[in-house]
């Protein structure tokens, strides 16, 4: 494993490499809302508030997506490829995403867990996320 991983924000040019990641990871959940098109239009939307993680022979092995919608911040997708984890890389992902955010003016984010990732909501209540038991989520195609 190489030792220098940089943080960057997340470019479309990107996708393949994070599609694969993402793919290729437990509790990630794609679905038709994650193709390339509309990824481009995410960030376009949400600009430099998305980043990966790479190594200096350029692999992305680490990646999140990140958004507002003026009032509260959303975290999406965080994946760090096996291979890397427990050395920080995630925690650094989210705080890049967090510097921005606040920088945004945004004082609060959420994100969406499934209920069976329990790696997942290990990793989030050891970053400071709590589990919120007031509200549901409600979906619904449009």
């Amino acid at each position: 494993m190489e030792n220098k991983i940089t943080i960057r924000e997340m470019k479309i040019e990107d996708y393949a490499q994070v599609w694969q990641l993402w793919s290729s990871t437990e509790g990630v959940g794609l679905s038709d809302a994650d193709t390339q098109e509309n990824i481009s239009l995410f960030l376009k939307r949400n600009a430099g508030l998305s980043f990966v993680a790479e190594t200096g022979g350029q692999e992305i092995v680490g990646a999140i997506l990140c958004g507002h919608d003026g009032r509260r911040g959303y975290l999406h997708h965080l994946t760090v490829n096996a291979a890397y984890r427990r050395n920080g890389i995630g925690r650094r992902l989210v705080e890049n995403c967090f510097r921005r955010l606040k920088q945004a003016g945004i004082r609060k984010c959420h994100l969406f867990v499934f209920k069976d990732n329990h790696l997942g909501m290990n990793f989030w209540h050891k970053t400071g996320f709590l589990t919120r038991n007031d509200l549901h989520i409600l979906s619904r195609d449009v």
